[in-house]
């Protein structure tokens, strides 16, 4: 079959074009005897370029027009679907900005399946190594339960003036519409530290039998030493406050007596407590070798996630005060008198906010 290679005028274009909109494509090009192919081509083009189609082989400087024409109008509706894409994403993620639980990191964790992680941060001014490591951090939904649990434990504890032990707690819970077993309670308020004061007593002799994360008292009551990094104490102290109390969690060095790490907590978990306050102490002060750690037997240094941090360091030496001996902290206890006796022995209580507002400037400005 011979190729038709015949040339057609612009005349003769318009009027197939005209044409294919009367009686159809297919019609028109048989009625004028040409490749229907042709027919739609042409409609086509004078879609696009109006009064300046056709313009032939020989007229290079309209062709041209043409071609340009095209990339601008390609590269203009690539730029509005871009521009579409932006504020659909702006909008979706408006209440991650508004609501005080939810952040933008939440937003493109939870639209990951509708657009790209790397198109989401670029829109959202984010940097993707920051997100992915929040993404690799993030507390599960389970993990978030149970700090909620923990928090409403530790609530009770304090309300009834630390004499409720693991069944009146539970039952307490129950009665708030929480479904949960003594032996549960028993076991989150071991991880919290809290020691009903009716078997205080009884539970300072047992905490310390057997477990692996106890540690003799190698400090001895040492606290002076002539070099930063020999030696930190760490310890808690509870603050009251208008609405509940607070928890100051602190980490001094005892070459100069300096705060480098502090937490300020609403619970005692150890994400709220030693860990937080570790991580300020390295950063203001990198640990060295033949650094001694001291801290009381509390479950908040006695565990295996803190020990091990500590652990990974290879070269810190762990010291437990005594049972039941005071003196063993006594830099940290002289530290929380002064603290509280410009901070807390006011007249009137400060809200939990005011609190932690007082707390912040306080460090800022030692």
């Amino acid at each position: 079959m011979k190729r038709d290679r015949r040339i057609y005028d612009r005349n003769f274009k318009e009027k197939a074009v005209q044409l294919g909109y009367e009686i159809g494509l297919t019609k028109g090009a048989i009625k004028l005897g040409i490749n229907p192919s042709f027919m739609t081509r042409w409609r086509q083009e004078f879609l696009e370029f109006g009064k300046t189609s056709f313009c032939g082989r020989g007229n290079w400087r309209l062709n041209q027009v043409q071609t340009e024409f095209s990339k601008l109008k390609r590269k203009l509706k690539n730029e509005l679907k871009e521009s579409e894409l932006k504020l659909e994403i702006f909008k979706n993620a408006s209440k991650y900005t508004s609501e005080a639980n939810l952040t933008i990191y939440d937003f493109i964790k939870n639209h990951s399946d509708k657009y790209t992680i790397t198109k989401m941060c670029k829109v959202l001014g984010t940097d993707k190594t920051t997100f992915d490591k929040w993404k690799s951090q993030a507390i599960s939904p389970r993990q978030h339960r149970v700090n909620l649990l923990q928090k409403e434990i530790t609530s009770i504890f304090y309300e009834y003036k630390e004499l409720y032990g693991g069944a009146k707690i539970a039952a307490e819970l129950q009665s708030r519409g929480f479904k949960i077993k003594t032996g549960q309670v028993c076991i989150h308020m071991r991880k919290l530290g809290l020691v009903s004061k009716i078997r205080r007593n009884y539970r300072l002799k047992t905490n310390s039998l057997n477990s692996p994360y106890k540690f003799p008292n190698i400090l001895n009551q040492q606290f002076t030493f002539e070099e930063p990094n020999k030696a930190w104490i760490c310890d808690i102290a509870r603050i009251q406050t208008a609405n509940g109390f607070l928890f100051l969690t602190i980490i001094m060095d005892l070459y100069d007596k300096k705060v480098i790490g502090w937490n300020l907590s609403n619970g005692l978990t150890i994400n709220e407590t030693t860990m937080p306050a570790w991580e300020m102490a390295v950063k203001n002060r990198k640990p060295e070798k033949g650094l001694i750690f001291h801290s009381d037997r509390g479950i908040q240094y006695a565990n295996k996630i803190f020990s091990h941090k500590l652990d990974s360091y290879k070269f810190i030496k762990r010291s437990m005060s005594r049972t039941g001996n005071h003196s063993d902290n006594a830099v940290s206890e002289s530290f929380f008198k002064s603290f509280k006796s410009e901070l807390v022995n006011l007249n009137m209580l400060l809200t939990r906010k005011q609190m932690q507002e007082k707390v912040s400037e306080y460090f800022e400005n030692l």
